[in-house]
């Protein structure tokens, strides 16, 4: 039945809203109930305010109009209608409401915030000593709309007790119980919305950015908190600068050129201004009219929606404009509301009937409450019917009915009667209150705060006011549109704003200056890394890693050793497959022909024994490649030099033979020959290769080779070898066999063989001289090539050695008995034929006649 009454009214108020006939929208903002909000709400605005421009304790004079001031007011006034007509939520009881007009200024919000504690129907406040049982004229308050003013009020309101709900004052000081303990807000604190700001200018990659605020509580805290915030993630501040608020007889315009000039000096390229809307003005008008560069700029949620900064003249001129606002749900019945409230305003039968109804008792101190709201039109409202603090306003009223609810026990059936609650008795019931308003559940936590999303704007200039387009949002984590963002530059590129340009792959940064982002960028050198791309330092890999220049991780080493499948090894196997062989050939051949003249003369058995030496030498390099181990590092030097001591004992009996039968009397050298035959020999041979196992033996017990990884001597691998402890011990190992050969040497150096016999002193001494060429050339290719290849110099000198005394002893003799077997008689090689004796004695005698 009221639907169509209703259509009819709006439609004819619609009609009658653009003739200029004043309404009665001001009457609407009090109304009566069982318990009473007050609200407070930036009605208007005043020309010049501050306590400083002020001659007599009087209030300013708001001139100005506030649009969304307005319509928050009738989001309040729409809850609590909406409560009073529920079943659910206090059942039974009305609410009522009591608006006022803070002029965005302190001192203003005074006077109705002292009027809300007032006794109840009156004007006074009473002076008690205890106020446990003083009723105020309302039980809770809704606003004010902006942390300055909340800072005032807040601390207002705490002394009493009295609960106040602010829809828009986000400054982190008001989360602060000691102080503020009856505050809560409906909007996040302003470290939420801050630290959305730092991470979006983590996100762009913008470093080197200014921070400027109000010159309030407002501004200066909230650049207190970006500071740690932007320290904490590498931002570093350029400049960072307070714009005084517009005052009176203040130097404002000096102050701000002297902030403009340095940002516009700089190469920043981000400003985040964290402002009231008011400062804001102010920096951009001159700004604007001074032309300065184009910049992007960071919002608060202070400025952000402001319709006096964003109706600004040039504003477009300043650039890109991102901010975060709070997501609340939305009220779709809001329009069609504030359409029904104009139209009634319209109404005189209706405005008439409401002056008598709704006239208060401060109505001749404050006068009238909104005089601009009744000389507007629908189109000066529209602009911010989907503003979204509008949805914190009504959230707020339905925080205090929930809390009131809780505190009167109510039920399905109503609210059991009793005594009038008193504000501090409802505060009680607010702490981490848990409500819901327009579909969302909210929760007040221990700071009085509520947990909401942002969503990230953007102003687009469609027109002469800009509109604000969702680009992102951040509920804890920031995510971005980056395609639907609009930059200022040309080419739509997106701004860049560092110090310095950012390091390359593998370089960190040498700070310069003060500011950890102005650097030079510095290579990271082998071995070292660049950890993450914020260091300053490169770090270095561990022992068992390595890494190439400008390097961004650690590689492992793999172990280097002499391997089996290397070149050179294949190259010293393939010489061990031939001394290996023409050692078994030869040992076969001697086996073979071991009773002919050739092999008699050459030693007999101990030939065949020198040979299987040579071949223990040979087999034994195979114990230098492989990865060296405890056991191979061991068994190295003592496999290889035995043998080799039990050859050059061969080779030093066959020397005194020769020395003795060349050199002494024939009586003294059959003696002799005797002794270096048979058993005694091979007492030679065992005595002497006893010696060298105990040199070996001391060497192994006393400076044993150990197995050594070296994560140094090669860049990118760790080198696995035998170190040996001692270099002189490890001589010493080679004195026996270096002072056989020297003696064998000196035993057939000077020997001059006889005509027509075999010169068995010849192949001894090329034998002894190639055993001496091929260790004395051993020693320093040993100290000078690289320890990886020292294992294959050794292989190499056992191989060579061997090798030379082969083709200087043995392989004639193998090749007489295989291609001149008529030469293998015993005169040739033991001088034992029909003449032998008698040239033996006719040297003796001739000698006797000589010296006869």
């Amino acid at each position: 039945m009221l639907r169509p009454a209703v259509l009819g009214l709006s439609l004819w108020a619609l009609l009658h809203l653009g003739t200029g006939a004043p309404l009665c929208l001001s009457q609407q903002l009090r109304m009566k109930g069982d318990y009473v909000l007050g609200g407070l709400f930036p009605l208007g605005e005043a020309e010049e305010a501050g306590l400083g421009s002020r001659t007599r304790p009087s209030s300013p004079v708001c001139t100005r109009f506030s649009s969304n001031g307005l319509l928050w007011a009738l989001a309040m006034k729409m809850a609590v209608e909406e409560i009073n007509n529920r079943s659910d939520l206090l059942p039974g009881l009305r609410l009522g409401h009591d608006l006022f007009d803070t002029c965005s200024e302190p001192v203003v919000a005074m006077k109705p915030s002292l009027m809300f504690l007032a006794k109840a129907d009156s004007r006074n406040i009473a002076a008690y000593c205890n106020y446990t049982q003083y009723q105020p004229r309302v039980l809770a308050v809704i606003g004010p709309h902006s942390s300055e003013l909340a800072v005032v009020t807040g601390k207002f309101f705490g002394f009493f007790l009295m609960p106040q709900v602010s829809y828009g004052a986000s400054m982190e000081l008001l989360s602060a119980r000691e102080t503020f303990p009856s505050f809560f807000r409906t909007v996040p604190s302003d470290r939420v919305q801050l630290t959305a700001a730092a991470e979006l200018l983590q996100e762009f990659g913008w470093n080197w950015v200014a921070a400027l605020g109000s010159d309030d509580e407002y501004g200066r805290q909230g650049l207190s908190i970006f500071s740690a915030l932007a320290a904490a993630r590498g931002i570093c501040i350029a400049h960072e600068g307070l714009v005084p608020l517009p005052r009176a007889n203040s130097p404002l315009l000096g102050k701000v050129q002297e902030v403009l000039h340095q940002v516009n000096q700089s190469s920043v390229q981000v400003v985040l201004l964290f402002a009231s809307a008011r400062a804001a003005h102010a920096l951009f008008s001159y700004s604007i009219s001074s032309k300065l560069s184009r910049k992007v700029w960071v919002a608060s949620e202070a400025w952000l929606t402001s319709d006096l900064v964003m109706g600004l003249p040039g504003m477009a001129q300043v650039g890109t404009v991102l901010g975060f606002l709070q997501r609340g749900a939305q009220l779709h019945k809001f329009s069609q509301y504030v359409k029904t409230r104009l139209a009634l305003a319209a109404d005189p039968v209706f405005c008439a009937t409401l002056g008598e109804r709704e006239q208060g008792l401060e109505e001749d101190v404050v006068g009238r409450r909104c005089p601009q709201c009744d000389c507007i039109t629908l189109q000066n409202v529209s602009a911010g019917l989907n503003h979204h603090q509008t949805f914190s306003v009504y959230a707020a009223v339905y925080s205090v009915a929930q809390a009131l609810h809780n505190t009167l026990q109510c039920n399905a059936s109503g609210c059991p009667v009793q005594d009038p609650v008193k504000p501090w008795q409802l505060l009680d019931n607010m702490y981490n209150l848990t409500f819901h308003a327009g579909g969302l559940t909210l929760r007040f936590n221990s700071n009085g705060n509520v947990d909401m999303e942002y969503d990230l704007k953007l102003w687009v200039w469609q027109g002469p006011v800009p509109e604000l387009h969702d680009v992102g949002r951040f509920n804890g984590s920031l995510w971005i549109d980056s395609l639907k963002i609009r930059w200022h530059t040309s080419n739509n590129q997106k701004p860049v704003s560092q110090c310095s340009r950012q390091c390359q792959e593998g370089q960190v940064r040498r700070v310069k200056g003060f500011h950890s982002c102005c650097y030079d960028c510095v290579d990271c050198k082998a071995g070292s890394y660049r950890k993450s791309p914020d260091d300053l330092a490169c770090t270095f890999c561990s022992q068992d890693e390595w890494s190439p220049e400008r390097s961004t991780r650690c590689f492992r080493r793999r172990l280097r050793f002499l391997a089996w499948g290397e070149p050179a090894v294949l190259l010293l196997l393939l010489l061990f497959g031939l001394a290996l062989g023409l050692v078994l050939a030869a040992l076969g051949l001697f086996i073979r022909h071991r009773d002919s003249p050739l092999v008699q003369a050459s030693g007999g058995l101990l030939a065949c024994f020198s040979l299987v030496c040579l071949g223990l030498v040979c087999i034994s390099v195979l114990l230098f490649p492989g990865q060296p181990s405890p056991a191979r590092c061991l068994a190295q030097q003592p496999s290889s030099h035995l043998p080799l001591t039990g050859c050059l004992s061969t080779f030093i009996l066959q020397a005194a033979e020769i020395f003795v039968e060349s050199e002494l009397p024939l009586s003294w050298a059959d003696r002799l020959s005797g002794c270096l035959r048979g058993p005694w020999a091979w007492l030679v041979v065992l005595l002497a290769m006893l010696v060298e196992a105990a040199l070996c033996a001391w060497y192994l017990v006393a400076f044993p080779p150990e197995v050594v990884m070296d994560w140094r001597m090669l860049p990118t691998e760790a080198l696995v070898h035998c170190r040996a402890r001692s270099w002189v011990s490890f001589g010493l190992v080679h004195a026996t066999n270096a002072t056989l050969a020297f003696l064998c040497f000196l035993g057939t150096f000077l020997v001059q063989s006889r005509p027509g016999r075999y010169n068995r002193a010849r192949g001894l001494t090329f034998a002894m001289l190639a055993y001496f060429i091929t260790w004395v050339s051993f020693v320093p290719l040993l100290a000078n090539v690289q320890v990886v290849l020292r294992p294959a110099v050794q292989m190499g000198a056992l191989l060579l050695c061997v090798l030379g005394i082969l083709a200087a002893f043995h392989l004639p003799r193998c090749y007489l008995l295989v291609r001149q077997p008529e030469l293998n008689t015993p005169e040739f090689f033991l001088g034992r034929g029909p003449g032998d004796a008698r040239d033996r004695n006719d040297g003796d005698t001739g000698n006797q006649g000589k010296h006869e």
